[in-house]
């Protein structure tokens, strides 16, 4: 019997820079798509940039709340988007230089846009990118 390996993160695309500045404001990510959302699991930013889709920062996961547990405030823009709940974050960080998609390991990937949204990460393929970030690779 196998025991399906839990993700070290994920990709989650940013579609809208309102939603990017909105992300680093509140430490908050509103979700539409199923996951096994998971404490200290980090999630990775990508939006598009004017050369292309781009890692723009990350945060990591301190806990998940389901559309019920949200302010009525948020209800009305969740059911607006028809979004399941929030992310909320320990903490997010915003990359100095975006780091574009395809100077990472995912250039050999036929996955683009719309496709890396949700795409389960190694703590590898996390480590990887998070010091390539580091290391400065610009847009």
């Amino acid at each position: 019997m196998s025991r399906k390996k839990v993700a070290a993160g994920y990709i989650l695309r940013i579609t809208r820079e309102k939603w990017v500045e909105q992300v680093f404001e509140r430490t908050k990510y509103y979700f539409g798509i199923r996951r096994e959302w998971k404490p200290n699991q980090i999630i990775l930013f990508v939006h598009k940039t004017v050369r292309g889709d781009a890692f723009i920062g990350y945060g990591v996961i301190s806990n998940f709340q389901r559309l019920e547990e949200l302010s009525d405030e948020e209800k009305v823009e969740c059911e607006k988007w028809n979004w399941r709940g929030a992310l909320c974050f320990v903490y997010v960080v915003r990359f100095r230089k975006p780091l574009l998609v395809k100077k990472t390991f995912l250039r050999d990937s036929k996955l683009r846009g719309k496709y890396l949204h949700g795409l389960a990460l190694t703590r590898e393929q996390v480590d990887s990118i998070l010091s390539l970030a580091e290391r400065g690779e610009r847009v």
